[in-house]
């Protein structure tokens, strides 16, 4: 091994110092800056003659008056020229002041400007407490922030902090570009990557109210998911974190590994199982999806959980009628347990609390009376068959298999389910299905149903309903196109042929639903827009995940729009307490009614928690939208 000497040694010190950036180099310039000062104030000390400028001058005053040639260059153009080692020993020092000044002002600027773009990286650490983390960048976020930028109105300062592996100003400027207001609410950009815990560090995940991985779209991998989810548990094991945590995946499979990943601070909705389950309710009970829509974003109504200690000891159905200006829906008990639509006889215990819908918080208020029921408005309960029936899906994706499933709870023995897909994998997916269903037998057929001259030869009138889905194997404008063709033929034809059927069709990006507002469909269900909303509002509160799980359940209580002549009679004039008595009477939670007249309108004439005081006259063909289990 070769000896080191000293001046090796010398050199690889003065290397590290050097490494140390900016603050080092100002270090080094103003050590020689000192160093120049004393050896030009010293050699004037000894070896000038003592006249002149020098004449009486100490030597602290001289090394003084060296020290203001260094830094002021002006200065030396006024010194008395007679005195030659003097102006000669001070022109070498001015100039080498202004060698190590130069150098200096460089070095500053320099480091001015790394700072600068440091800061426009977003790698500062954000020093937020108790702000919301959205974790990923794609369209969602956009959905998110407007969520957020709206919960937080009644707040007087709330932040929300992006943090996504990219350029912090190109994330500010299309959020700036969306939303040039923000309200109370502060939004902060960091760049850094979601599977470093370091990187996560950056957004404080650790002193956040809540934190939300941004779903990516049914394109990526779930296995991003659950890295991330397992670097945020990382964080919070070292330093003792417990934020809200809010996730989602899009296979089914993948539940249980990020539920594992995430432990039991994390929420993680199975985003391709809910949207089953919206699709297939929906395209039973034309207008759900825009009741789903007001309960999941906070523009209109939103739910609350309150606990009411002036109801303890009542019954839920006393507690339905205690508020005028919102709507009860479930009770969540003290031990935890949530049920949508209990029995009416549950008796409300200490530390249970109501799940209710309102306007505000502000606005859940006690002193609901009823102005008196209108009896002969209501009407006796009706025995109800339910006959089989036809259904036509359209398309084919992932999912598709899963809403085959639910389809058949639902639906009566001896119902059908067309499936029309032009993909012939689907032929023995379909094969493979049959032989689990109960209640409805499925029939493929292999055929492109953006054709014309195929869906000129189906007969669409044996059809109550129709589903079009989207095809998950294209790109997504590719898959969306596809979509809005075929149901600009679907409308053609039945506008031509007489026929009436609902049509739902399931979108994956939202600005093609505006597109396809003209073609006049019943509803839409743009997936990705939904399960953003579902995640923000568990974010806020993560109890309400239980009250999503049991209205979008089969088993129990499950939202419905029923004809308006269940309950009472069209044409008298009433109050919502009259309709929510008559609901109560069969065991149903009465929370809003769908105007018909008004179903072409952009809210489907739907009206959620609706003032039980305001008087009302329901037409033929309106309906009551409750709580049942069937």
């Amino acid at each position: 091994m070769p000896r080191v000497t000293g001046r090796e040694r010398l050199r690889y010190w003065f290397d590290g110092t050097m490494s140390r950036g900016t603050p080092a180099l100002i270090g080094w310039l103003a050590v020689v800056l000192v160093s120049m000062v004393a050896a030009f104030g010293v050699a004037t000390w000894l070896f000038v003659p003592r006249d002149g400028a020098l004449e009486g001058k100490g030597f602290l005053e001289t090394l003084w008056m060296t020290f203001v040639r260094v830094t002021d260059p002006g200065v030396i153009g006024g010194d008395d020229t007679s005195n030659v080692p003097f102006v000669a020993l001070m022109l070498v020092a001015t100039l080498g002041g202004v060698l190590v000044f130069s150098a200096l002002v460089g070095v500053i600027a320099s480091g001015l400007d790394n700072k600068i773009t440091e800061l426009r990286k977003g790698r500062s650490r954000v020093l937020e407490q108790g702000h919301t983390v959205l974790l990923g960048w794609s369209e969602q976020v956009f959905i998110m922030l407007n969520e957020l930028i709206q919960a937080n109105e009644s707040e007087r300062r709330a932040t929300v902090v992006v943090l996504a592996d990219r350029d912090k100003v190109e994330m500010e400027d299309e959020i700036r570009e969306r939303f040039p207001r923000t309200g109370t609410t502060k939004v902060i950009c960091r760049t850094g990557s979601l599977l470093n815990p370091h990187d996560l560090g950056i957004a404080n995940p650790d002193q956040a109210r809540s934190v939300i991985v941004v779903p990516t779209g049914p394109e990526e991998p779930d296995h991003e998911v659950v890295k991330t989810l397992l670097a945020l548990a990382h964080r919070s094991s070292a330093h003792g974190g417990s934020a809200n945590v809010v996730a989602a995946v899009n296979e089914s499979q993948s539940l249980r590994a990020a539920q594992l990943a995430g432990g039991r601070g994390a929420h993680v909705v199975d985003a391709g199982d809910i949207t089953s389950r919206l699709v297939v309710q929906t395209a039973l009970q034309s207008g759900l999806s825009a009741v789903y829509t007001d309960l999941f974003d906070f523009g209109g109504d939103e739910m609350y959980m309150v606990e009411e200690p002036a109801l303890v000891g009542r019954t839920f159905a006393r507690a339905l009628f205690s508020y005028q200006t919102s709507s009860v829906l479930g009770l969540r008990s003290a031990d935890g347990r949530t049920v949508v639509n209990p029995p009416m006889d549950t008796v409300i215990g200490p530390g249970d609390a109501l799940v209710v819908i309102a306007e505000d918080d502000s606005t859940i208020r006690l002193g609901g009376r009823p102005s008196g029921i209108v009896e002969e408005a209501i009407v006796r309960p009706r025995a109800k068959r339910t006959a089989p029936r036809q259904i036509l899906v359209m398309g084919w994706n992932e999912r598709a298999e899963r809403m085959i499933e639910l389809l058949d709870d639902y639906l009566s023995p001896g119902s059908t389910i067309h499936v029309a897909a032009e993909r012939s994998d689907v032929r023995e997916t379909v094969d493979d299905l049959q032989s689990g269903l109960r209640h409805t037998k499925v029939v493929f057929a292999e055929a492109d149903t953006t054709d014309r001259g195929f869906l000129e030869r189906v007969d669409f009138s044996h059809y109550q309903h129709v589903i079009v889905l989207t095809y998950d194997h294209l790109e997504l404008q590719a898959a969306d196109a596809r979509t809005l063709v075929a149901l600009l033929h679907l409308r053609d034809l039945a506008e031509r042929r007489g026929e009436r059927y609902s049509v739902v069709t399931e979108m994956r990006d939202d600005h093609n639903r505006e597109l396809a507002q003209i073609t006049q469909t019943d509803d839409f269900i743009v997936s990705g827009k939904l399960i953003s909303l579902l995640m923000t509002q568990i974010s806020e509160n993560r109890h309400l995940s239980a009250v999503f799980d049991d209205l979008l359940d089969p088993e129990g209580s499950e939202i419905y729009l029923k004809p308006v002549e269940d309950y009472v009679r069209p044409g008298a004039v009433m109050d919502f307490y009259t309709v929510l008595e008559s609901a109560r009477r069969q065991g149903h939670t009465a929370i809003g009614y769908r105007i018909q007249e008004r179903s072409g309108e952009e809210d489907f004439g739907i009206v959620l928690n609706p003032d039980k005081r305001e008087r009302l006259r329901f037409a033929p063909g309106d309906s009551v939208i409750v709580l049942a289990e069937d």
